[in-house]
């Protein structure tokens, strides 16, 4: 990214690709917690909006912003950061609908067969059988063992947000951090999480 390509950005978006320039080549943490704070509730709402449900809303949020931080190195000046996150949040928000659509149905809707009579749903039990139990218990060991490695600040942020089920504000308040900064810090270990999963699936 070079600063002559920044010509046609307003004042806002000129700031925003300045902070980004700081988040890549210096890893500045201050630059991304700020581009997080800029936004957050704007996409916050925006997704709200799009799915109905505060829960959902919040995880997307900080999904869009993972992403984004993720694929910050593909960024290009030739249009505002803004409208750049606010497109990776849109689309990571209707794949997330299709998703659930897929997955889900209503036991109130009759479904029909091929030949058209209704089918009776034999629906499964939430409860786990010993086999599913045992899996459970150890891939939450897996977890604890892995949360265990992290650096000291990311590892209390995941125990608080996953094993002890605060919201992101309630830590915030519990360490006196600022909120972006909790949910940067929140994704970024997350990220590493996820890639030591992935790598490991089927291994147990």
């Amino acid at each position: 990214m070079e600063l002559r390509e920044h010509e046609n950005l307003s004042d806002k978006a000129l700031y925003d690709y300045k902070l980004v320039k700081r988040a890549l080549e210096d890893s500045d943490q201050k630059a991304y917690a700020e581009l997080m704070g800029r936004y957050r509730d704007s996409v916050y709402y925006m997704l709200l909006k799009m799915v109905n449900n505060k829960d959902d809303a919040e995880d997307l949020t900080v999904e869009a912003f993972g992403k984004a931080f993720k694929r910050l190195s593909q960024y290009t000046p030739n249009f505002a950061f803004s409208t750049w996150l606010f497109r990776i949040a849109t689309n990571n928000c209707i794949d997330f609908i299709r998703r659930k659509r897929k997955n889900t149905f209503s036991i109130d809707q009759p479904i029909e067969d091929d030949e058209g009579g209704e089918m009776v749903m034999d629906l499964r039990s939430d409860t786990l059988d010993p086999e599913q139990h045992i899996m459970k218990k150890q891939k939450i060991m897996m977890l604890r063992e892995l949360v265990d490695k992290l650096k000291p600040r990311y590892k209390t942020l995941i125990e608080m947000r996953y094993f002890q089920e605060l919201s992101y504000e309630e830590i915030a308040d519990q360490l006196d951090l600022p909120l972006g900064t909790v949910k940067a810090q929140l994704f970024r270990a997350r990220e590493f999480l996820y890639n030591v999963l992935k790598n490991t699936q089927g291994k147990i």
